[in-house]
């Protein structure tokens, strides 16, 4: 990825790539004015929201903010999406239609799933999926979805390349994940074609948009550098990379998949929901202990 921006920028970037996106987070905010990091790039808002609280990102200038949709960046302005993920079911066809699926995760607490949905607890994609329902529906309603859904027998996994090889081969029917893991299988055909996507109706919780985004930290010495590498990640270049490598919805208008027939992102209901309310993470993951679930 880097190795593509290098063509337009007339500096060299060096990336810290040491543990995951919350770990680096976690990190930055040990470091407080004294971290040697300009620029975070990372694949959560739920982080990107973090830095903010903390006051640790500055506000980007407004061609910047332009370029992404109003939805899709931080209402303070300190951050921008770079590419969008949506939360969906796949399923696995052979077992069932897409029609018999639930509109909303409320229809995932029914009996007739139990034993048959696979999910990852420990992903932070999971994880922000919980801290929308929290946001959405306030901590006591959460807390009762998730002990009914946790009564309801689902198949814990490490990761979702685990649930999407559940579902694929036969072990569970049904499972949660983001909607760029199905794409390549849609390619593949075989085996891998017996997995349907499922989208959960607009508004519902399970229908989460969340990102992977950029800011510029605060306390950056060289900050026009900083706002150039932004720019560089909202070229088209950078967007189609996104897309066709990762299966990520462009945040740029106009900008598509050669790879993949992604809807627009403006066609992708999603929920309603200000991202930058997706830093309260910490407390997800108490609430997931708490039940049981990690």
């Amino acid at each position: 990825m880097i190795d593509l921006l290098s063509g337009d920028l007339d500096f060299t970037v060096d990336v810290d790539y040491t543990g995951n996106t919350h770990t680096q987070v976690g990190r930055m905010l040990a470091e407080g004015d004294d971290t040697p990091a300009e620029v975070f790039f990372g694949q959560d808002a739920a982080a990107l929201g973090m830095l903010d609280e903390n006051e640790m990102l500055e506000t980007l200038p407004d061609d910047i903010l332009g370029m992404v949709p109003a939805r899709y960046r931080s209402s303070k302005g300190t951050w921008i999406a770079t590419s969008a993920r949506e939360r969906v079911l796949i399923f696995n066809s052979a077992r069932v239609t897409d029609a018999q699926l639930p509109a909303g995760i409320d229809g995932l607490l029914d009996p007739r799933w139990r034993g048959q949905i696979t999910y990852a607890p420990t992903n932070p994609s999971f994880q922000s999926f919980v801290t929308a329902l929290r946001v959405m529906r306030g901590d006591d309603a959460a807390r009762r979805w998730l002990t009914n859904f946790l009564a309801n027998d689902p198949i814990a996994l490490p990761d979702n390349g685990s649930v999407v090889q559940a579902v694929t081969s036969g072990q569970a029917t049904l499972g949660l994940t983001n909607h760029y893991y199905w794409y390549p299988l849609a390619l593949t055909g075989g085996a891998a074609s017996s997995v349907g996507l499922h989208r959960f109706a607009a508004g519902d919780p399970g229908a989460l948009v969340n990102v992977a985004g950029a800011g510029v930290v605060k306390h950056s010495d060289n900050k026009a550098q900083a706002i150039e590498f932004l720019r560089a990640l909202l070229s088209e270049g950078a967007q189609e990379y996104f897309a066709d490598e990762a299966a990520e919805y462009p945040v740029v208008s106009g900008v598509t998949s050669t790879t993949y027939e992604l809807p627009p992102l403006a066609e992708v209901a999603g929920l309603d929901i200000d991202l930058d309310e997706l830093a309260s993470v910490a407390q997800t993951r108490t609430m997931l202990s708490e039940v049981g679930m990690v």
